[in-house]
C-alpha cells in the first residue's frame, strides 16, 4: 500500500461551491503542437468543478483509495508542526500544486525515507530541490502543457491591464467616482510598443502569438532558439540574452522556468538596463526577479508598473513589499489554475499515478527527474540545483 500526501489550497471562504458560472467546458483533443491532452483511463470528476482546492482532492479519493493506497489531504503545508511535515515521514508519493506549492526541501526528502515520487500537478517543479532529488532517486513529474495557454491569456490580460490603467480606472467606479482625468493619466495604447519575453518555450511562444495580432514589435530570448520559419511568421527579433534585449522593450514579459541561471536575474541592475517607464510582467517564477529591486523601480518611476502572478515564498507574508507597492498589478497565483486547467491538470496527475502503480512508464514529456537525473521536459527547460531556499518565510503567513 502507498501513502499519497496531496497538499492543496483551501476552500473558497463561502465554502465548497455547490454551484458554477458556467455548465461545462469546451472540450479539446490536443494542446497547439500537436501533443496530446491527459488521457487516464476514467475520471471521478465533473470537468469545470473546482478540483484545486481540500475538498475537490483532484478528484482522486475514489481512485487512489480502491486500488488499496491511502490520500492524505491537506493545505497545512509550512513549518515543523504542519500536517505535511508529520505526514510526509512515510509518504511514498507527494503531490502540490505551483499555487500552494509543498516545498520539497533538501532537509525534507532526506527525512522522507519511503519518498519515491513528487508530482506536480500543473507545470513547474522548482518547489522541489531537484538536485535533493536527484541524489535520492526520487522520480519528479509534472503535467506539461496541461495551463500553458491559461497563463498566457493571464500574461497578455496583465499587460493590457498596466498599459490602460485598467485597475486604478476600475477602482474609481468602486469609489463612485468619474474621474477620467485621474484614470487616462497613466493610460497608453499597445499599439507600436516594443514587447519581448525572457523565455519562448509553450507558454512564451503562446503570449508571442496572442499579441501578434495588436500590431506591436515583438522580441524574445530563450537558450533554444525558435525555428528560423516560427520567426518569420511571427516577425519575432531573437536577443542572445535579456540582458541585450530589456533596452528595446517597452514592456517585458517573464515566461521562463525558474533554476539557478534565471534566479533573480532582474535585480537592480537588469531593470537598470530596461527603458524609463517600462513595464515588467511576471508569470514564472517570483524569485526571478529581486523582490527590493522591483519595489524600489517602481517607487522611482524606473517601472511604469510591475504585474506579476507568482511570489516567493508561496503564500508570501502580509508584509510582502509587493503588496503595497505602487502601479502594481499582483494576483495570488492563479494564472494557472482556472477551472479549465484545472480540469487537465487533475486529469494528468491520474493518468501519472495510474503509469505508477501499474509499473509502466510515465509520458517522457512529464518527466523532470528520472533515474537520478533530470529527464524528458525537465532535461530540456531546467538545469541541476535547487531553488527552495528562503521557503521557510512562507510559515510567517497566517490566512
Amino acid at each position: 500500500m502507498a501513502k499519497v500526501v496531496c497538499v492543496l489550497y483551501d476552500d473558497p471562504v463561502d465554502g465548497y461551491p455547490t454551484t458554477y458560472a458556467r455548465g461545462g467546458l469546451p472540450k479539446l483533443k490536443r494542446y497547439p503542437g500537436g501533443q496530446t491532452l491527459p488521457a487516464p483511463k476514467a475520471i471521478d470528476f465533473q470537468p469545470g468543478a473546482l478540483l484545486g482546492s481540500v475538498s475537490g482532492e483532484l478528484g482522486l479519493r475514489k481512485f487512489v483509495e480502491s486500488n488499496g493506497h491511502s490520500l492524505v489531504v491537506t493545505s497545512d503545508k509550512d513549518g515543523p508542526d504542519s500536517v505535511f511535515e508529520r505526514e510526509l515521514l512515510d509518504a511514498e508519493i507527494v503531490i502540490s500544486q505551483p499555487f500552494w506549492p509543498a516545498y520539497l526541501t533538501a532537509e525534507r526528502i532526506a527525512k522522507a525515507n519511503r519518498l519515491k515520487l513528487a508530482i506536480t500537478a500543473g507545470i513547474g517543479s522548482d518547489h522541489v530541490d531537484l538536485q535533493a532529488a536527484m541524489d535520492r532517486n526520487v522520480t519528479v513529474a509534472e503535467v506539461t502543457y496541461c495551463n500553458s495557454i491559461s497563463v498566457s491569456e493571464h500574461v497578455v490580460m496583465m499587460i493590457l491591464s498596466l498599459v490602460r490603467n485598467y485597475i486604478p480606472s476600475y477602482q474609481w467606479v468602486v469609489k463612485g467616482g468619474w474621474n477620467i482625468a485621474d484614470c487616462v493619466a497613466r493610460s497608453y495604447d499597445v499599439e507600436g510598443m516594443e514587447i519581448g519575453t525572457v523565455g519562448a518555450g509553450r507558454i512564451g511562444s503562446a503570449v508571442l502569438r496572442r499579441l501578434k495580432p495588436f500590431d506591436v514589435k515583438l522580441h524574445y530570448t530563450d537558450r533554444h532558439r525558435l525555428p528560423e520559419a516560427v520567426e518569420k511568421e511571427l516577425g519575432v527579433t531573437f536577443h542572445k540574452t535579456a540582458a541585450e534585449m530589456v533596452p528595446i522593450c517597452d514592456v517585458v514579459t517573464i515566461n521562463a522556468p525558474l533554476h539557478p541561471e534565471t534566479e533573480n536575474l532582474f535585480d537592480d541592475k537588469m531593470i537598470a538596463r530596461m527603458k524609463l517607464g517600462a513595464y515588467l510582467v511576471n508569470t514564472a517564477r517570483g524569485k526571478i526577479c529581486n523582490r527590493d529591486a522591483v519595489a524600489r523601480a517602481l517607487e522611482t518611476g524606473q517601472l511604469a508598473g510591475y504585474a506579476g502572478d507568482v511570489w516567493f515564498p508561496q503564500p508570501p507574508p502580509r508584509d510582502h513589499p509587493w503588496r503595497s507597492m505602487p502601479h502594481h498589478g499582483m494576483t495570488p497565483h492563479i494564472s494557472g489554475s482556472s477551472l479549465s486547467a484545472q480540469a487537465r491538470y487533475a486529469a494528468g496527475t491520474r493518468e501519472i499515478l495510474e503509469c505508477w502503480f501499474e509499473g509502466k512508464p510515465i509520458r517522457e514529456e512529464y518527466l523532470i527527474v528520472a533515474g537520478g537525473k533530470l529527464a524528458g521536459a525537465g532535461a530540456h527547460a531546467y538545469t541541476a540545483g535547487d531553488a527552495t531556499r528562503g521557503s521557510e518565510e512562507a510559515k510567517s503567513f497566517k490566512t
